[in-house]
């Protein structure tokens, strides 16, 4: 950002053009005393203790520093006898107001004023009276965009209140509103579920309210359009999926990214996917008028669309928004996972384009990338179980074997192209230049999902975790890292990064796990419980439920290394033209990354060269991972491990030994 020069005092400061005023004088060690401002709300200029002279282009004025954006070369006295008469009589009126709130005794000794001639019939004298500060109202507001509390009244008859002056039914006592209040006027019941330590819970939730309140609007604006935001930054990073994976990229892309969202989603209203949650981060589209289906013509609200829903829709090569809500408003009344129905159906455009199928196969529907009218179509069938749409619904793997059986195309091709492992479907990300990712999503114990696993914004975007050794510490850490949220019940997206990680500070391995953010989870759990917990001790907790994760799995018959194995796909392309299109990058890599000259080679022997350098990256990978995990070479849980873990019990020992 744009640096402004200020001088405070006689001394010069840079300013961060825009910025308010207050943290930059306070930077200089200059103490300017206030009851209304609080560092993570928007300031008001309410208590007008903050007041400052101002000097522009060679006028003076007073002016609360808390709120003045700083867009010019300015002068600034924050001592002046102007100022301090200023402060003195506030000071003196709000003492005579709430004279045995501490706060205002504080704030008024430093203004030097002890005694009050402003006593009257409103004086009040508890010392843990509200002072009309605006903390809770801004709380509510911008922690958790509820707007449950406001001020009514004027003059001498302001006061705080909720609507028609009853409980809203709204208020989820989050404690937001009590963790700010000054004065301790707000009371919370905060011991319905008895924790340990309510104070360790609430210092650490409001770190978490802080950063979405004060970053979101700059970093990830999950507030305006939920995860959605990431579709242009997918995009820009060749990760967008596009075409049943192909490609990573498109044209068209601008027409349903964030900025395209933010015209249509509503915004300023939480969504209410979780009360009182601080990210607010699923957006919805009111009034939206459906075209097709049982409800053709009625307007609805459609909650979303995620990321993962938009990208979905790019991967079916379908870019218009609304065909996107009306996806999303089906998938939803349905019930059916827009990941999967995506990823299913981009894999049935592919086949058709390529001739596996055709019109009189598919029930009549031109199923080609792009044809959004014919996707709508197959899904109200897919509801149905009617024809076609029986058969699409029930998925990739499903598919796969059956036109492999019908002999309508190589089943080896058909593995490469149906991004499916373990019968799950691809999340909507590109993993082929991610080598973590890869492996993150094979390797889930329950298919490619990121429930165990969402390291490729780490590892393409971020590049914190670039060495292979960093990649196997991942691929043990972030699994187990991930369970354990679904064991405490708590919600993934928080964790997410909120500010990039500093790899000048922290080691890659520690600045992809955000270390402050893992320590406010770990505080949450001794806050609850009152047991200290460490990073050691969490991944043993999930260590337990991850391992029997992967002995169900086994037990079920899928939990060895062939079932680890990704389609193709996600590792390196598949056709020719998927080759092509990057060139450049892969010509690169085999010079560079094996020492094989691609001139005048056709491009089937460059792929076919590329394919067996990188499986044989993705398996060494899954080697390291195994190892990191305490699994054998074919991926089961060993005894020892069972033991170290107190999980040897006869009956696991029994499925580790197999048949």
């Amino acid at each position: 950002m744009a640096q402004i020069n200020v001088i405070i005092d006689g001394k010069t400061a840079a300013v961060a053009a825009g910025s308010f005023l207050l943290p930059a004088i306070r930077s200089l060690g200059i103490e300017i005393p206030t009851l209304c401002f609080h560092k993570d709300l928007t300031p008001t200029g309410m208590c007008r203790l903050c007041v400052v002279e101002v000097e522009s282009r060679g006028k003076t004025r007073l002016v609360t520093s808390c709120n003045y954006p700083v867009r010019e070369e300015i002068a600034v006295r924050t001592g002046t006898p102007a100022v301090a008469k200023h402060r003195e009589i506030l000071a003196e009126m709000y003492l005579g107001r709430w004279p045995n709130v501490p706060i205002v005794k504080e704030v008024a000794a430093k203004c030097g004023v002890n005694s009050s001639r402003f006593r009257s019939a409103i004086t009040d004298e508890n010392p843990h009276a509200c002072i009309l500060c605006g903390h809770c109202v801004r709380a509510c507001d911008e922690f958790i965009q509820e707007r449950i509390l406001d001020f009514a009244g004027r003059g001498i008859k302001r006061h705080l209140t909720m609507p028609y002056g009853e409980v809203d039914p709204r208020c989820v006592g989050c404690t937001s509103c009590a963790y700010v209040c000054p004065t301790g006027a707000i009371e919370v019941n905060d011991d319905l579920n008895h924790p340990v330590d309510p104070q360790m819970i609430r210092d650490h939730g409001m770190k978490i309210n802080a950063e979405m309140a004060t970053l979101d609007d700059k970093q990830c604006c999950m507030r305006q359009v939920g995860t959605a935001n990431i579709v242009g930054v997918m995009d820009r990073y060749d990760l967008l999926p596009v075409h049943n994976y192909r490609f990573g990229s498109h044209p068209d892309t601008p027409r349903i990214d964030m900025n395209a969202l933010k015209k249509r989603l509503t915004q300023g209203v939480s969504d209410g996917c979780w009360k009182g949650c601080s990210m607010a981060c699923a957006k919805t589209v009111d009034n939206f008028e459906l075209q097709t289906g049982p409800y053709r013509g009625q307007k609805v609200c459609v909650d979303g669309p995620e990321y993962e829903t938009a990208a979905a829709c790019s991967n079916m090569g379908c870019f218009d928004l609304d065909f996107v809500f009306e996806f999303n408003f089906y998938c939803d009344t349905y019930a059916i996972d827009t990941i999967s129905a995506g990823t299913t159906i981009a894999f049935v455009m592919e086949c058709f384009e390529a001739g596996v199928i055709d019109k009189t196969y598919s029930g009549g529907l031109e199923l080609r990338f792009g044809a959004c009218a014919d996707v709508l179509e197959l899904l109200h069938r897919m509801a149905r179980g009617e024809g076609f749409g029986a058969d699409v619904g029930k998925g990739v793997r499903y598919l796969k074997e059956k036109w492999a059986r019908e002999g309508r195309a190589d089943p080896a091709y058909l593995q490469d192209i149906g991004m499916e492992v373990k019968g799950l479907e691809y999340s909507e990300y590109v993993s082929k230049e991610s080598l973590a990712q890869q492996a993150g999503y094979a390797m889930a114990v329950k298919g490619p999902q990121h429930d165990e696993a969402w390291l490729i914004f780490m590892d393409m975007v971020n590049n914190q975790i670039p060495s292979f050794t960093d990649k196997a510490y991942a691929l043990y850490y972030f699994p187990l890292w991930r369970t354990w949220f679904g064991l405490q019940g708590l919600c993934k997206i928080v964790w997410n990064d909120v500010v990039p990680a500093d790899n000048k500070k922290h080691p890659p391995q520690a600045a992809a796990k955000i270390p402050d953010h893992v320590r406010n989870y770990f505080k949450f759990f001794e806050g609850m419980t009152g047991k200290p917990l460490d990073e050691k001790m969490m991944l043993a907790q999930s260590a337990r439920a991850h391992n029997l994760q992967r002995l169900i799995c086994r037990m079920l018959g899928k939990g060895a290394r062939e079932d680890d194995m990704p389609p193709y796909r996600a590792v390196g392309p598949v056709t020719k033209e998927e080759y092509e299109s990057r060139a450049e990058r892969y010509d690169k890599q085999l010079r560079d990354l094996i020492g094989f000259d691609p001139a005048g080679k056709t491009t089937e022997e460059k792929m076919q060269a590329l394919r067996k350098f990188r499986m044989g990256q993705y398996n060494k990978v899954v080697d390291a991972a195994y190892k990191a995990r305490g699994w054998d070479e074919n991926g089961v849980p060993t005894i020892e491990r069972l033991k170290e873990l107190g999980m040897d019990l006869p009956e696991l020992v029994a499925i580790v030994k197999g048949p």
